[in-house]
C-alpha cells in the first residue's frame, strides 16, 4: 500500500469517527507521515524519454518500453511506466485478423471403382520397441484396401515399385500428403510414366485426406492396438490376416454394411 493510500484509509477511518491515533495504528502509518506534505512526483522527463522511445520503436510494447527505461535509470517500478505509457497514450494498436467464413466444400466421392485412391503412412513399434511404418492405399469408392508396405524404412522408389507390381488398373488420382517419399522424383516419374496424377493436399489440412484418414483411425484401433508384434514378420503377417478380414468379412456401414471386396464385385 503506497502512502497516498494510506493516507485516505487513515481520512476514511477518520471520517468513521476514529480517533486520528487509533485510525494510524489500524492502517500501519505513523502521525507524522501522515502530517508530512505530499512531493509531487515530477515525471516531465521520464515522460519527454518514453514518448521519445516509443516513437522510434513504435511496435514495442509497454514492458520493452520499461526494460529501456530501466537500463537508463529513469524508473525502477513498472507500474509508473505503464501509468505514464497509458496517460500518453501510446499502446500499439493491434490489427484483429479477420476471421474468413469460407463455406464448407464437401469432398466429392468417385463415382466407380480405380477412379481415386489415397495413401498415407501409419507408424506403430515392435515388442523390442524399434519402430516400422505402414504405407496404406485404399480405394475411395470401394474402402478396399489396395495396398500395404509394412517395413523400417519405405523411400519413394519402392512406392513406385510396389504400385507397378500390383495386379489392378490404376486410378486416374492418388491423393497423398507432401511428404518426401511422394515428392520424390522418384513418384514424378513414375506418375508421368503411369499417367497417374499425384494430388498433394494443403500442409496441415489433413481432412482434405479424410478417405484415408478414417482407414488410418480403423486400422490403429482394430489391429495395430490389439497385437504385440515381435518381429517385422510376425507384423507384416498380422497386417496381411487383417487385410483381408477388412476387405472380404468385416461389414462397411457406407457401403450398406457389406464388406468393400464385396461390393467392389457388384459395382464393378
Amino acid at each position: 500500500m503506497t502512502a497516498a493510500q494510506r493516507r485516505r484509509a487513515v481520512d476514511h477511518l477518520k471520517n468513521r469517527r476514529f480517533s486520528e491515533r487509533r485510525a494510524c495504528r489500524l492502517v500501519g502509518f505513523s502521525r507524522s507521515a501522515f502530517w508530512r506534505p505530499l512531493k509531487e512526483r515530477d515525471d516531465q522527463a521520464l515522460r519527454s524519454r518514453l514518448k521519445t522511445l516509443a516513437e522510434r520503436y513504435p511496435r514495442y510494447g509497454y514492458p520493452t518500453l520499461h526494460d529501456m527505461l530501466k537500463t537508463e535509470g529513469l524508473v525502477i517500478n513498472s507500474k509508473r511506466t505503464y501509468r505514464l505509457y497509458r496517460e500518453e497514450g501510446l499502446q500499439v494498436r493491434t490489427k484483429r485478423r479477420k476471421k474468413l467464413i469460407r463455406p464448407r466444400i464437401p469432398m466429392l466421392v468417385p463415382d466407380s471403382i480405380n477412379q481415386r485412391w489415397s495413401m498415407d503412412f501409419v507408424s506403430d513399434q515392435l515388442a523390442n520397441g524399434r519402430r516400422f511404418r505402414v504405407l496404406n492405399i485404399v480405394d475411395d469408392y470401394s474402402r478396399e484396401i489396395v495396398l500395404q508396405i509394412v517395413d523400417f524404412s519405405i523411400s519413394g522408389y519402392r512406392v513406385a515399385r510396389e504400385l507397378d507390381r500390383l495386379e489392378r488398373r490404376l486410378p486416374k488420382v492418388i491423393v497423398c500428403d507432401n511428404g518426401p517419399e511422394f515428392t520424390c522424383k522418384a513418384m514424378f516419374f513414375w506418375s508421368k510414366k503411369t499417367g497417374t496424377k499425384l494430388h498433394f493436399i494443403q500442409p496441415g489440412k489433413p481432412t482434405q485426406n479424410a478417405f484415408v484418414e478414417s482407414f488410418n483411425g480403423k486400422f490403429r484401433e482394430y489391429c495395430l492396438d490389439m497385437h504385440w508384434f515381435a518381429s517385422i514378420i510376425d507384423a507384416r503377417s498380422i497386417i496381411d490376416d487383417w487385410r483381408w478380414h477388412f476387405n472380404e468379412v468385416r461389414p462397411h456401414r457406407s457401403l450398406g454394411r457389406i464388406p468393400p471386396a464385396v461390393f467392389a464385385k457388384r459395382v464393378a
